[in-house]
């Protein structure tokens, strides 16, 4: 679905070095704190910003050459995305019945019914909550087959955050659909995605399926203990000793039963991978 080929965006203090596929019929997460280059890359993707070198397609096609019919397909959330903030819900029907050929109205309609957003209010009035519900249903109601979403859930409460992702579920109900998902509340989407790319300082630090996430462990170590390093990746600093975050949970419980493992969760990898030490 997306193929970003070695590409590279330079700043004065930051820049984006990334190499990457999105596939059909994925979820993939881009995980990664702020400042981590997220949202740099979808500018990217979305031709908002000019890449420095390598090259981005969509669906085989290069981004600088997507055709109207072809930008239909993507459906687009920004933290900061949203139409003129003094329309009420029925004006901004009008605008994506105006500008999408395949934009499904009764569609639009039964959502905005089923999240009980106001009809009557200016989207400037709405909460944070109905803001964040309203912008992702603008992107599912003209067919598209990608959808891009910086941050979708940020600043949610859990229940909130729990109906956008039931959203997102049912979007991906028909094939040949993708969604690349960016946030820094990893835990969010430990249930949702099939991988994941973890992005520190403008490139990526590991790239991994949701199945092999059961092969991680933290191996708790204490000072003194003798530890084989051959499958471990990083490790911090603990008050016991060392937490060592491995990818071959097995191979540890199987040759070092003296050795305390525990699986490790999303955001223990996120936390792990971002900040601990390479061995």
């Amino acid at each position: 679905m997306i193929k970003a080929n070695k590409i590279k965006k330079k700043y004065p203090e930051f820049e984006l070095d990334l190499d990457l596929e999105i596939k059909d019929d994925t979820i993939t997460a881009i995980l990664g704190t702020n400042g981590a280059g997220k949202t740099t890359f979808f500018k990217s993707v979305l031709g908002l910003i000019h890449i420095d070198e390598g090259s981005i397609s969509i669906d085989g096609v290069p981004v600088d050459s997507l055709s109207p019919r072809d930008k239909e397909n993507i459906g687009v959330v920004f933290p900061d995305s949203i139409v003129n903030a003094y329309l009420p819900i029925k004006d901004v029907r009008q605008i994506l019945k105006a500008s999408y050929t395949r934009f499904d109205a009764a569609m639009f309609d039964e959502l905005v019914d089923r999240f009980h957003l106001p009809k009557q209010s200016k989207i400037k009035s709405f909460s944070t909550g109905e803001k964040a519900k309203f912008k992702l249903i603008c992107a599912l109601t003209h067919d598209a087959n990608l959808l891009i979403l910086d941050e979708p859930t940020s600043g949610l409460d859990v229940i909130v955050r729990e109906e956008l992702l039931d959203m997102l579920r049912v979007f991906m109900e028909k094939p040949g659909r993708s969604i690349v998902i960016s946030s820094h509340i990893s835990s969010d989407l430990e249930h949702l995605c099939d991988e994941f790319y973890i992005l520190h300082e403008g490139k990526i630090v590991l790239h991994e399926t949701m199945d092999a996430l059961d092969q991680y462990a933290i191996l708790k170590i204490k000072d003194g203990q003798a530890l084989d390093d051959a499958y471990a990746l990083r490790k911090t600093k603990t008050p016991y000793g060392w937490a060592v975050l491995t990818n071959q949970k097995q191979y540890y419980i199987d040759n070092f039963p003296q050795i305390v493992v525990e699986p490790a969760s999303m955001d223990d990898v996120f936390t792990m991978v971002v900040q601990g030490e390479t061995i």
